[in-house]
């Protein structure tokens, strides 16, 4: 299913008060992730100015992009119902995303390492059917028009019920439910970072939202667990 080679890390020397020097390229073992053939993160990552690791999912998990980039949508993701004692392996996340065809730009996992999933210029298949009141040209298409950024992360039993019984839910482990310091300031980072480079998404909450506001009766990330003033709303 894999190929397996090398995966280039966009690397940055970050100073004090975030302020940034040129990016360097360099390679780096990491023979634990598989990345598939036509990985390309040099080419995909330019102007961006933060460390991440490029990870791309198959070009069938994505698709060319129909419309401006206006909006960020925030999710959780996990593998809680199969692994709810370990409900965070990489590897595992990854092949669920393969499995069912799905996909955001981003995964941030719980020690706030950023990986790239896809590219931006390309439409994620994340938020799925909805509607946002204030943009009715965009029901059922704000894949057209969103980045897609991921958080491993877990919900509260009542978030999480439509996927996980109860009783798996309870074999989780509570340092596992919910976000990690680590994460929110990976998230700042990242958002900072996107919002430089697309002008056309708005620094406020009606154009960063989590997929709860846009699929509100089937979705509930990223949840009430997740702390909006942490990233400054």
């Amino acid at each position: 299913m894999y190929t397996y080679f090398k995966p280039i890390i966009i690397a940055i020397l970050l100073l004090s008060g975030c302020s940034f020097k040129a990016v360097e390229v360099t390679e780096v073992e990491k023979e634990t992730l598989p990345i598939v053939e036509d990985n390309n993160a040099v080419e995909h990552l330019e102007g961006s100015q933060i460390e991440m690791t490029a990870w791309f999912l198959p070009k069938k998990n994505s698709r060319v992009r129909g419309g401006s980039i206006t909006h960020i949508m925030l999710h959780f993701t996990n593998n809680a119902l199969h692994s709810p004692e370990d409900p965070y392996k990489l590897e595992e996340v990854y092949a669920l995303f393969e499995e069912y065809e799905v996909s955001a730009h981003y995964m941030i996992d719980r020690d706030g390492e950023i990986y790239y999933l896809v590219p931006e210029e390309r439409a994620a298949y994340h938020a799925g059917k909805g509607y946002l009141l204030n943009f009715q040209d965009y029901v059922y298409g704000l894949n057209d028009h969103s980045i897609g950024i991921e958080l491993l992360a877990i919900g509260t039993k009542e978030e999480m019920g439509l996927n996980i019984p109860d009783d798996i839910y309870d074999l989780i482990q509570p340092v596992d439910i919910g976000y990690t310091d680590a994460q929110y300031e990976a998230l700042n980072i990242l958002l900072e970072d996107i919002l430089r480079r697309n002008p056309g998404i708005k620094h406020d909450r009606e154009h960063i939202i989590g997929h709860d506001e846009y699929a509100r009766v089937r979705k509930s990330d990223p949840g009430s667990l997740f702390e909006w003033d942490r990233i400054g709303f």
